[in-house]
């Protein structure tokens, strides 16, 4: 998409010289502007899914093998409905929001309620390893903001004392006007006089959608982040909005349901549709795949038409 184009999305990795702690920076703007075009979002809501699709990537990012997958859901009771996330071992995300629409009142310092659109619920996730069963852990939202509920389950899942900060601004047109990230997690045995510097610099970081705007780079944000303490950024890679649905694994889903219920299926589009054609839409690109009864000769025997031919 132009916007792809327009906003490469990156995220810079690092760790602090000492081993005390690591730190990925992320610049989304392109990734949650893909989303917002997609799933024609209102502004709450194009600021929920982004926060949601960039601390998705940023973990992605961490994985160890090119194989892993994280998945990340949250499901609270506010207008928003349940989001969720899919993100692989390059960082690249895909992601959907129940209700798009979700735009609840500003707050009083004229700020995106995304607290508000998400309301109470849970955050859970999902690392697929291929070692069989999935990790899964879960934690209670603590305000729905996201990052906060992040820094939760890190703590309380995992185990892993971290600073989470996200921001998506918007613009006044609706679209995706910054949007990034800033995940730091102290490794064992930190350097107490590290973690100490860490600490202070946080108010430094607290708002990383402004930082963008104002033009700062990947690497001016860790330096910020990073203030008096030495370390090496290692790398920087590209990510993307990136969707993985094909015709044939739509047909596989549709498959698994079984003859009888495709069969319903078809006598139901008949119906209301005067055609047999079934068609299945992606949730995370909202691209569509139609069928008919002879994708599926092999499950069930298309319907005759009355004339001697096979619809």
């Amino acid at each position: 998409m132009e916007n792809e184009k327009k906003f490469p999305s990156r995220l810079l990795r690092g760790m602090t010289k000492d081993g005390s702690a690591r730190i990925v920076v992320a610049d989304t703007r392109g990734i949650v502007e893909h989303a917002h075009k997609v799933h024609k979002t209102a502004p709450t809501a194009t600021a929920a899914l982004g926060r949601l699709l960039t601390a998705s990537s940023m973990l992605g990012s961490m994985l160890g093998e090119k194989n892993d997958s994280l998945t990340v859901q949250i499901i609270g009771d506010g207008p928003a409905g349940r989001l969720l996330a899919v993100s692989d071992y390059y960082g690249c995300v895909r992601g959907y929001i129940e209700n798009p629409a979700a735009d609840p009142p500003r707050k009083k310092s004229g700020k995106l309620d995304v607290g508000g659109a998400v309301g109470r619920g849970s955050l859970t996730v999902i690392r697929d390893v291929g070692d069989g069963e999935p990790h899964t852990g879960t934690v209670e939202l603590v305000s729905g903001e996201i990052a906060e509920d992040f820094t939760r389950y890190f703590a309380e899942s995992e185990q892993i004392p971290s600073v989470c900060s996200l921001g998506v601004l918007v613009a006044p047109d609706g679209s995706c006007q910054a949007a990034g990230g800033v995940l730091i997690q102290l490794l064992p045995f930190p350097d107490p006089a590290t973690v100490d510097k860490i600490e202070a610099n946080v108010p430094k970081i607290s708002s990383v959608s402004s930082l963008l705007d104002e033009g700062k780079t990947l690497e001016e944000i860790a330096v910020l982040a990073f203030d008096g303490i030495e370390f090496d950024p290692f790398d920087v890679i590209d990510v993307d909005y990136v969707c993985t649905c094909s015709r044939e694994r739509m047909k596989r889903g549709i498959r698994s349901l079984g003859k009888e219920k495709i069969a319903e299926l078809f006598d139901e589009e008949e119906k209301e549709n005067g055609k047999r054609e079934l068609t299945a839409e992606c949730r995370f690109c909202d691209k569509k795949y139609r069928f008919t009864e002879k994708d599926f000769k092999t499950v069930i025997k298309p319907k005759d038409n009355g004339k001697g031919e096979k619809k």
